[in-house]
This record gives C-alpha cells, sequence and structure tokens, in this order.
C-alpha cells in the first residue's frame, strides 16, 4: 500500500472515505509483489495496481463492496485454462489479496494515515498488519518508526494512534510484532511473519504483512568520468539516491552530472569513511587508479554494503588484487568485489557499460543469474528478499 502513499495521503488529507487491496501473498510467477496496492474511493476513482491489468477489475469490485459493508476481505486469485473469460493470472501464479476499508471513524484509520503520511514524506516507518487470522484481527494494523515509537508523527499522534492501532488479542503481540517490524525497517524489506495471536509460537496463528517505507537506497559512484555520467542517469532511473565523488574539482561539477543527487570533490576514501552507508547501498569505483582504487576499495570491501564494483581492464584487476593483497585484505574481502564490473553484455559505450553495471546489481540484488532467460530452466522471479530501489521494500 505505501507503494501509493503520496496519492492515497492527499485522499485522506482531502477525508475520502477509501477500500485498498494488497498483495499479501504470491505463489510462482505472479506479476506484482506484496505490498504492491490498488485503492477506490467513494466516488470510484481507482489507482495503484495488484496484478498489472489481469484481475483489476474484480478487485475495483472488492474494494467497492468492502466500502459499502465496512468489512475486510481476502481473496486468492490464480490461473485457470478452464474458461478464457474467467478472472485469473495469465502468467499462471497466484496472488492473495487483502481487501481493507478506510472509512471516517474506522479504528484502523488514524494508523493508516500516519503510516501513509510517513512514507509520502520519505520517513522510515513500517506498517504492520494482520492479514491472516481470527476475523475479528484481520485489518489490524501497527505503525513502527524507525526511533522505535508506535503510532503517528507527534508524540500525542502516536499514543492516540497506538491506542486505536493496538491489536487487541495479547499486549504481547503488539511488542512482538513491532519488534519484527522494526528488524524488517532496519533493512528495508517487505514481507510476512507468522506469529502466535498472544504474541509467541503459540494461541491462534496470525500471518503479518508488514511493509516498510523507507528513503532511495544510495549509489555511490566514485570516478567522475564520461562512464560515470552515464551511469549516474541510469541509478537515477532505478530510484537509486546517486552521488558522484572524485578529488579532482574540474570533473566532479554540476555541469557534467546534473542528474546526481550530490557531487562531493573529496578523495574518495576520506568521503567513504565519513558518509552514511547501509545494506542498501551500492558503490561503483570507476577511477581504475591505483592511488584512489587501493585506499577505497581496502575500506568498500570491509563495509555492510550491498554491491562493491570496480572497472577496469583483466589486466589493471590483477594488479588492483595484487596491490589489495599487499595492503591486508583477505581472500574473502577480495571475493566481494565484482571486477571488471558489469555483466558480459559487450557493451562499448558509456551508456552500453552503464547498462551492463546496472544489470548486475539488479542480479546481484534479486539473486539472478545474470544468463539469457530464453533456454533457461531458472524461475523468471527469484525469492530472495531483498530491498529494491524506491520507498518501499520488495520480496522479489
Amino acid at each position: 500500500m505505501l507503494d501509493i502513499a503520496e496519492e492515497l495521503d492527499r485522499w485522506v488529507e482531502q477525508g475520502r472515505d477509501f477500500a485498498v487491496a494488497t498483495v499479501v501473498a504470491v505463489g510462482g510467477s505472479a506479476p506484482r509483489q506484496p505490498g504492491a496496492a490498488l485503492a477506490v474511493d467513494a466516488d470510484g476513482t481507482a489507482i495503484g495496481s495488484v496484478s498489472g491489468g489481469c484481475v483489476e477489475g474484480a478487485v475495483y469490485e472488492l474494494c467497492r463492496q468492502a466500502l459499502e459493508d465496512g468489512q475486510p476481505v481476502r481473496e486468492r486469485f490464480g490461473y485457470s485454462d478452464d474458461d478464457a473469460f474467467a478472472v485469473g493470472l495469465t502468467c499462471g501464479g497466484t496472488i492473495d489479496v487483502l481487501v481493507t476499508p478506510v472509512r471516517a471513524g474506522d479504528l484502523v484509520r488514524p494508523v493508516i494515515a500516519a503510516g501513509l503520511r510517513a512514507a509520502a514524506a520519505g520517513e522510515a516507518a513500517a506498517l504492520a498488519r494482520i492479514v491472516n487470522g481470527p476475523a475479528h484481527l484481520v485489518g489490524r494494523a501497527l505503525l513502527v518508526h524507525a526511533d522505535g515509537a508506535r503510532g503517528g508523527d507527534t508524540p500525542s499522534a502516536r499514543r492516540a494512534a497506538a491506542h486505536h492501532g493496538g491489536f487487541g488479542a495479547h499486549p504481547e503481540l503488539d511488542r512482538t510484532v513491532a519488534a519484527e517490524a522494526a528488524a524488517m525497517l532496519d533493512g528495508g524489506r517487505t514481507g510476512t511473519v507468522e506469529i502466535g495471536e498472544r504474541g509467541a509460537r503459540c494461541g491462534a496463528p496470525l500471518t503479518v504483512l508488514v511493509e516498510s517505507s523507507v528513503p532511495p537506497p544510495r549509489m555511490i559512484v566514485f570516478g567522475a568520468i564520461d562512464f560515470a555520467s552515464a551511469l549516474v542517469r541510469v541509478g537515477k532511473f532505478l530510484n537509486y539516491h546517486v552521488t558522484v565523488c572524485d578529488a579532482r574539482p574540474v570533473f566532479a561539477t554540476a555541469a557534467r552530472f546534473p542528474e546526481a543527487d550530490e557531487i562531493v570533490v573529496e578523495w574518495p576514501h576520506r568521503y567513504l569513511e565519513r558518509t552514511r552507508v547501509d545494506a542498501r547501498t551500492v558503490l561503483c569505483v570507476l577511477t581504475h587508479d591505483a592511488k584512489f582504487d587501493v585506499p577505497l576499495l581496502r575500506l568498500a570491501l570491509r563495509l555492510p554494503v550491498a554491491y562493491v564494483g570496480a572497472m577496469g581492464s583483466r589486466r589493471t584487476h590483477l594488479d588492483r588484487n595484487a596491490r589489495l593483497r599487499e595492503v591486508g585484505v583477505t581472500e574473502l574481502e577480495l571475493a566481494r568485489l565484482r571486477s571488471p564490473i558489469g555483466l558480459d553484455l559487450g557493451a562499448r559505450t558509456p551508456e552500453e557499460t552503464a547498462l551492463s553495471i546496472a544489470a548486475e546489481i539488479v542480479a546481484e540484488r534479486r539473486g539472478g543469474s545474470g544468463v539469457s532467460l530464453t533456454g533457461a530452466h531458472t524461475p523468471i522471479h527469484h525469492d530472495v528478499t531483498s530491498p529494491p530501489a524506491g520507498r518501499i521494500g520488495s520480496v522479489a
């Protein structure tokens, strides 16, 4: 649901009633992942998508019905070849969709509204909702902020939202869900967890969907060269917050990198020592100059980041590895280095090279093999759980 937070936040501000259908589980080759949503307001206006078009009409009607009767409903959509006109997914997978009414006076509205506001503002927060379990609990929501607080934006709003948004089955349930949500938020992940109704592995089993709203992940490009300019454009296309860093002020300029979010003139390793990185950050070293590369990679390969790649020929790669070993980089650390950077696409131009680098980053993040899908027997969508770029983490 947080993938359409900006639009839904405006609906809340305008006082609109709406119902939101959220993908809560997938099976096989599904078009959208948990967290994807379609919302319908009282006037019939629709935003978002749960299937890329396959079952939108049926889900739309479920939303209209939920707005009328005020009851959440869960529905499964799969593939059926018995009737060419049956509602189903053409890809052969299955999706489970939870439809939740969000109307004035509903207990869940303050919590969802606070989650939408946080996501629309680019703040880190996790919205946890019970999507399977006893009927009186399905649809209940709890919001967890990065600082561990629950509820809205201010202390008073948080207390009010927490009061209305507590799951209500058992005090320990709120604490357990909050802890699980905080852990998933820390990794920028969206997915489901199984918890007992009393907060432990006892009582009726509950399935809780946790949607993480996190700022865009970082891509730091070291080396203000022409290949970097193309990579910056691709990085922005993939919704990264892109930084270009180079020690040479004549090259590291806004005129050369207008799409970059920030440009830093500093020795690369010194900048990396002081800047913030996390498990979603990707580091692309394009300098292929030992005086920059060696101190930078020595540090980078010891940081808990998602990806470290370095540009250079095979000869440069071997020389760089030897230099890194001389300064104490271990074989285990070297194994993390993607060098020469990128997938083998036969790329020659800066734009083609940027595409090969981006493809390797996506494959690393999603668990892809990088081989052609034609003739392959691997799944199109992998089950690696890791955060994608953008507002919501993904389980794809």
